[in-house]
């Protein structure tokens, strides 16, 4: 999970360390927008192929993704095979977000959540168990404002970096 910090920039413009990607920003009230649109691109840009790279894998056809800003869901499939996915997905471990990932194709396979969906979803994701774990522990933090993600404190320096 990616945690902003603040820098200073060279020239004295502020930025928020977003991973390895630097975001330049006016002030406080600018860094959630910033933080967001930035992910959001990131994920237009990676969760698309990397849905039809798992699909090919698993030789399922794709009609359309779309990247989406759902409140309570990781993605959704449609029996037409369209498929939706929270930008949120970026900031979360590959595994976890390639379980998500994978649970949303099988549903192109079985539409419900019987059995043999279960199966299906084992036998593509092994680690789906831990992968499930990690977003119950983890997930609810992923839809908090940046500002009240626990261990951010101040202009979103985690507790125990030091800020320059």
């Amino acid at each position: 999970m990616l945690t902003p910090v603040w820098i200073a920039g060279f020239d004295g413009q502020r930025q928020v360390r977003c991973g390895l990607d630097g975001l330049d920003v006016q002030d406080d009230a600018d860094v959630r927008s910033a933080i967001e649109r930035h992910l959001k691109a990131r994920a237009a840009r990676e969760l698309p192929q990397r849905l039809r790279n798992l699909a090919e894998a698993h030789g399922l056809t794709v009609v359309r993704v779309t990247i989406r800003d759902q409140r309570t869901r990781w993605g959704s499939c449609s029996p037409h095979g369209a498929i939706s996915l929270n930008w949120r997905l970026v900031q979360m471990p590959d595994s976890v977000r390639d379980y998500v990932l994978i649970h949303e194709l099988m549903h192109l396979r079985e539409a419900s959540h019987s059995r043999r969906f279960w199966r299906l979803v084992h036998e593509a994701c092994p680690w789906h168990v831990e992968a499930r774990r990690w977003l119950r522990r983890h997930g609810p933090d992923l839809h908090q404002p940046v500002a009240d993600v626990p261990g951010c404190r101040g202009a979103l320096a985690p507790q125990g970096v030091d800020e320059r």
